[in-house]
């Protein structure tokens, strides 16, 4: 009987160590799978993409083995995670990652990124005025489902009573529908300050910005977003601590841009064949493009985007409870203190 109690204690403890074994070959094997990221390449968030990338962020702050994933439509990051065709990123259109979550796709959130740099505007000899006088006309801007699109859509309706029937919305990059403002193919545009900035080539009038626009309807000072970092839900929860390296990573490349506009300006001449005035106009407008934060107002607004674009019908579902996660924001910042001198 002692030989049969003893044969069965070894086998447990066979059974134990094989059991160990394989948890840390499922372990070793998740490391060593690269960090799949993706980005937008086809509007602003190009510049920050291409900074951290060429640079050597992600290795300084301790992720040694990482893939870029580039997408040309807005959406797609969001449609990227969802399809687990990346981890991570940091360019995921707000109004997208909302609705992924919403549908039930395992992601967090865990930044709030791009803020909502838009300004609304015309040819300078245009008869429009103001906001007001949007109704009626062709507007050119991110396309429909985009951030850009729903927060223009929420504050048309709140502030100035304009519903998606009274102007036509007419998509494109940024490239683009500076492109139709100079041709007159659009009666007004809602642009980024960099891009408003280089149509050297038109003079334009200033209508508003979103942020104005914004404020008015929130009645608060909140910076809105137009874009949020997210990744998968299982890497959140099996490795946060990648996540928040991720976010040293990303300030660091914001940090630098910030320091060295010569050189940011030099990759995006190299990495998106942008004439030399045009890159340099890019980086001079570096802080109002980039940013990762996640404070409690970060995420109260991004809340309160939320309910205003389901408010809407723009987008559907609700968002559940545990999609913004603060733990990687708040180990970041403790790494990135505990790196200063």
């Amino acid at each position: 009987m002692t030989t049969i109690w003893l044969t069965m204690i070894q086998a447990k403890k066979r059974m134990k160590c094989a059991a160990l074994l394989i948890a840390m070959l499922a372990c070793t094997a998740v490391q060593a799978a690269p960090l799949r990221i993706g980005y937008w390449t086809s509007g602003v968030s190009l510049g920050l993409g291409a900074v951290l990338e060429t640079g050597d962020f992600l290795k300084k702050a301790g992720i040694t083995d990482a893939r870029f994933v580039h997408f040309a439509e807005v959406n797609a990051p969001a449609t990227g995670l969802a399809a687990n065709v990346i981890d991570i990123s940091f360019s995921v259109a707000a109004a997208s990652g909302f609705s992924i979550a919403a549908s039930g796709v395992p992601i967090k959130i865990f930044g709030a990124t791009a803020p909502a740099d838009v300004t609304f505007v015309t040819q300078e000899d245009s008869p429009i005025k103001s906001m007001a006088g949007l109704r009626g006309t062709k507007m050119g801007m991110s396309p429909s489902g985009s951030s850009v699109a729903l927060m223009t859509a929420a504050v048309l309706k709140a502030n100035y009573g304009l519903g998606a029937g009274d102007y036509a919305l007419v998509p494109g990059n940024e490239a683009r529908l500076a492109q139709f403002l100079m041709q007159k193919q659009v009666d007004a545009a809602a642009l980024r300050s960099v891009t408003v900035a280089q149509l050297t080539e038109v003079k334009t009038r200033r209508l508003g910005t979103m942020v104005e626009e914004w404020h008015k309807l929130t009645k608060s000072n909140a910076m809105p977003y137009l874009g949020v970092a997210a990744a998968r839900a299982e890497l959140v929860q099996n490795d946060p601590q990648t996540v928040a390296k991720f976010i040293v990573a990303v300030q660091g490349a914001i940090s630098w841009g910030r320091a060295h506009p010569d050189q940011v300006a030099a990759i995006l001449q190299k990495v998106a064949n942008l004439p030399a005035a045009d890159a340099k106009i890019y980086a001079a407008h570096w802080d109002e493009l980039n940013s990762i934060s996640f404070e409690p107002i970060d995420i109260d607004t991004l809340k309160r985007e939320q309910q205003i674009f389901a408010a809407s019908g723009a987008i559907k579902g609700t968002l559940p409870a545990d999609v913004f996660v603060t733990e990687p924001y708040q180990s970041a910042k403790k790494m990135m203190a505990g790196a200063k001198p």
